[in-house]
This record gives structure tokens, C-alpha cells and sequence, in this order.
């Protein structure tokens, strides 16, 4: 096991005129399961790539343990990979692809092989398809056995670029769950690479949060959930997104379309200077509750486009009565019966919204 640290990583592409990362400071502690989650694009394969050795920074420098590996071959910085493909070895049975990562390191005593293949293969519930070929397995299998591959060559560093994109619901769910058992049971320092924020969420010990090949935003899942730095983070990481309306405030009041919010005193010192100024008003579904009829509380009125009906929940989206360009989800836990077309008000308590700087996209806080 192993800390990395990259310090000051830059990737360009094109003769250099195109930015691929830029300037990327990131330390990963030794076992953490560190999680890199965002858009396409956004440079998070390719910084697992760098890690590994498939791609070379342009600047910066990378470290593994105490070792500058910059210069240092893929083969030799002691990093396993698991690709979205699986990349196994059609030709050879499970048991040879288990240990065919020993091999090339010169392992040379079969019993220490054998005996290495069998533990994981146990660990992971392949032991009874030692003898099948790639072919012969579901995609759910491959993915172990890519997984176990990995693992026998007792890495400093395993490195994860979407394994479970190609598996289907209930599968990429039980295989989540075990691979976040595994980790608590090898300690070993992890690298995943993710779009899927659910996946990111439930696995990480810390996200990162990746936009254009810069940081965004790093922490716990509670801590990128609950207090998003910028605009970005907060529409990104929630299913559905945190709802962003445009809004003005004047005279201690938020004014969305042509209705008005109060805006609470915890935020108004932060306001001082900004009466008559555009911003961008954030609020999770989960913290509006829809009402048939208006009340005495802070609510909006909204008119519903679509319903959604999950079983546990019903999801509703809707707009503004008067403004249908600015849409709102909202959640019933209560599963009542709702239509298209139908008027509700959505009442939340003002102390759940977030400011945001429409220019910048920065939190105000």
C-alpha cells in the first residue's frame, strides 16, 4: 500500500494549445478509496491514466509512496488496473487470468500462486469457475474475475476506471456493495473512477470533484452533499439536482418570476450590498413539500409538467406559474395522486436555500 500525491499536474494535448488538466494538486492517503466523479470530459480517466503510467504529464510531478515516478514505466510502479472492458484474456481460463499478473512479475513458485489465486477467488465468489473461459461467464463474473486479477498481484496502488458501467442495475448495486467490503478487508489504497454519482456517494472515503480538468470541490459525501462549493457541485452530485432558480433581491426578499420569497436573517448580512442584483437560489427536492392549497408558510406556486411514480416516492417536476422556463422537482413521500396540469404550492423553510454567484458560480456563505 501506498499514498500518491500529484503535485502541480498538468496534461495538454494538441501541440500543447488544448488543456486537458490544469494545474492539479491531490493528495491520496495510504488505503483510502479515494473516488473521482464528473462530467464526460472532465479529465478523471485521464488522470487515472497518468497514475498508472499509460500517459505521461506534460508538467507536474507524481509521486507513489516516496518515489517520483514520472519517469518510471507503467510495468514498474507496482499499480493494478481495472478497466470498463474488463480486458481478460479470451484465450485463457479464469484460473490463468487470476494469475497471469504473477506470472509476468516472476513469480515463480506455483504453490504460492495457486495458493494466492484460490484465496481471492474465494474472496470473490469465482471459485467454482476456475476452469471457464471469458465466454462461459456473465458480465458480472468477468468483472470478478477482472477484479481478482488485480488483487492476486498484491498492488501498492489498484486503480478503477468504471468497472461496473457495463453491468445491470441489481448487479452493479451487489457488486458495489461487495467491492466497499473488500477494500475495508485488503486496506488497500483505491482509485476510482466514476460519472455515476450514485456509485461515488456510497463507495468513496473522499470525492473529488472534477469540471473541465480542475478541481471542483473535495470531501466526504456529506460535506459535497450538504455544502457545495460552487453551482457546478451542487446541480452535479444529487439525483434529481438540486433545483437552481434566477432570482433578484430587493428589500430583504428574494423575487422568483413575480413571486417573492423572504429571505432569512442568517442571510441577509451577506446581502448587505447586493439589493437590486441577479442570483442564483438553489433548494433540494427533498426539502419542498407539495401542498394542494396555499398556506402560511414560504412557498411557491407551480404548476406540474411531469409525475413520476418510484413505489417509495413520487417525483414531480414542474414550473413556475408565471415564469415555465424555471423548473422545480420536487418529492412526495406521501405518494399522493398527482396529474399533469395540476396547481400545487411547493412549501420549504428558507434556511435550506443556497446562494450562488450568477457570474462566477460560487457559493455565497
Amino acid at each position: 500500500m501506498a499514498q500518491v500525491k500529484l503535485e502541480k499536474i498538468a496534461k495538454r494535448w494538441s501541440n500543447n494549445a488544448l488543456e486537458g488538466i490544469e494545474c492539479l494538486n491531490l493528495d491520496i492517503a495510504d488505503g483510502e478509496f479515494l473516488v473521482l466523479v464528473g462530467p464526460s470530459g472532465c479529465g478523471k480517466s485521464t488522470i487515472l491514466r497518468m497514475i498508472a503510467g499509460l500517459e505521461q504529464p506534460t508538467s507536474g510531478n507524481l509521486y507513489i509512496g516516496d518515489r517520483l515516478v514520472n519517469q518510471i514505466p507503467a510495468r514498474q510502479r507496482d499499480v493494478a488496473m481495472v478497466f470498463q472492458n474488463y480486458a481478460l484474456y479470451p484465450h485463457m481460463t479464469v484460473a490463468e487470468n487470476l494469475s497471469f499478473g504473477l506470472k509476468m512479475r516472476k513469480v515463480g513458485d506455483r504453490q504460492i500462486i495457486n495458493e494466492r489465486i484460490q484465496t481471492v477467488a474465494s474472496s470473490l465468489g469465482i471459485d467454482q469457475l476456475m476452469n471457464r473461459k471469458p465466454a462461459q461467464l456473465s458480465g458480472g463474473q468477468q468483472q470478478r474475475v477482472a477484479l481478482g486479477r488485480a488483487i492476486a498481484r498484491e498492488p501498492q496502488v489498484f486503480l478503477l476506471d468504471e468497472p461496473l458501467s457495463n453491468l445491470d442495475t441489481q448487479l452493479r448495486d451487489d457488486t458495489r456493495a461487495e467491492l466497499k467490503l473488500l477494500h475495508q478487508k485488503l486496506g488497500i489504497t483505491m482509485v476510482y473512477v466514476t460519472h455515476d454519482q450514485t456509485e461515488a456517494m456510497t463507495l468513496a472515503d473522499r470525492i473529488v470533484v472534477l469540471n473541465r480538468g480542475k478541481i471542483q470541490q473535495v470531501g466526504t459525501s456529506n460535506e459535497i452533499y450538504h455544502n457545495p462549493q460552487n453551482l457546478m457541485v451542487a446541480s452535479f452530485l444529487g439525483s434529481p439536482p438540486m433545483n437552481i432558480l434566477t432570482a433578484v433581491y430587493s428589500n430583504q426578499a428574494f423575487k422568483v418570476g413575480n413571486q417573492v420569497i423572504d429571505c432569512p436573517k442568517s442571510l441577509r448580512s451577506l446581502l448587505v450590498s447586493a439589493d437590486g442584483q441577479l442570483l442564483k437560489l438553489g433548494i433540494r427536492p427533498e426539502y419542498l413539500q407539495p401542498l394542494e392549497e396555499h398556506g402560511q408558510g414560504t412557498r411557491l406556486n407551480l404548476q406540474i409538467v411531469i409525475v413520476e411514480a418510484l413505489g417509495n416516492r413520487t417525483l414531480i417536476k414542474a414550473c413556475l406559474v408565471d415564469d415555465p422556463q424555471q423548473l422545480i422537482y420536487l418529492e412526495d413521500r406521501n405518494n399522493r395522486l398527482w396529474h399533469s396540469g395540476d396547481l400545487i404550492w411547493a412549501e420549504f423553510k428558507p434556511e435550506y436555500l443556497f446562494l450562488f454567484d450568477p457570474n462566477s458560480g460560487d457559493r455565497i456563505s
